[in-house]
């Protein structure tokens, strides 16, 4: 990841929030490459390897084999988290198609992360920790019902991780489960992710 330096103050307020707001809704990035709002600062994230974007197609897939026609799997939609003044822009996200349909197609304004059912964020070399910790807590702040957490680079091999049930900023529950075998999601989705077909 690259950070591109916005003047703030440490102590956020609405006034920076809305300025550092503007320039990403009018930031002209690279295609393929994305901006998130973190720590007072715009970051631009690369476009993700090959093996990121299959592993993106094969949980697209699966998810559009089990959800009802009022919910919609997004790519590079912006999701504000608003108890702490981020935005992230996750590799999948769940959410109802009227939620999303109902924001001015002018303004490119975030969704409110509140509103996903779903976070999945697969991880790259460059921001493994960050989906691990910073944005597993973040999710948990919105709050969202469920964060996946595809981890290609963890410590003990390639797995994923189902967080559930956020609680004060904490998700109560994880189901982890390394590649090779199946993680059920839970309602109102209800989908097996066979990880057995992940590319490593």
């Amino acid at each position: 990841m690259t950070a591109v330096p916005v003047e703030h103050d440490t102590a956020p307020d609405r006034r920076s929030w809305d300025l550092l707001l503007q320039a990403w809704r009018e930031l002209d990035v690279p295609e393929g490459w994305h901006a998130e709002i973190d720590e007072g600062q715009i970051v631009l994230v690369p476009p993700p390897h090959r093996h990121h974007n299959g592993i993106a197609a094969l949980l697209h897939r699966t998810l559009y084999g089990v959800i009802s026609e009022e919910l919609e799997v997004y790519q590079t939609l912006g999701l504000h988290i608003v108890p702490l003044d981020k935005l992230y822009v996750p590799d999948l996200v769940l959410a109802p198609r009227e939620v999303v349909d109902a924001a001015d197609p002018e303004s490119n304004e975030p969704l409110d992360a509140s509103e996903a059912l779903l976070v999945v964020e697969i991880t790259s070399p460059s921001n493994a920790k960050d989906d691990r910790t910073k944005k597993l807590w973040a999710y948990g702040h919105a709050p969202v019902p469920a964060y996946l957490l595809v981890d290609r680079f963890d410590e003990h091999g390639p797995t994923a991780t189902l967080f559930t049930g956020p609680q004060n900023g904490a998700y109560k529950h994880a189901e982890r489960v390394p590649f090779g075998e199946s993680l059920t999601l839970s309602e109102p989705f209800a989908a097996v992710v066979d990880t057995a077909d992940f590319p490593g």
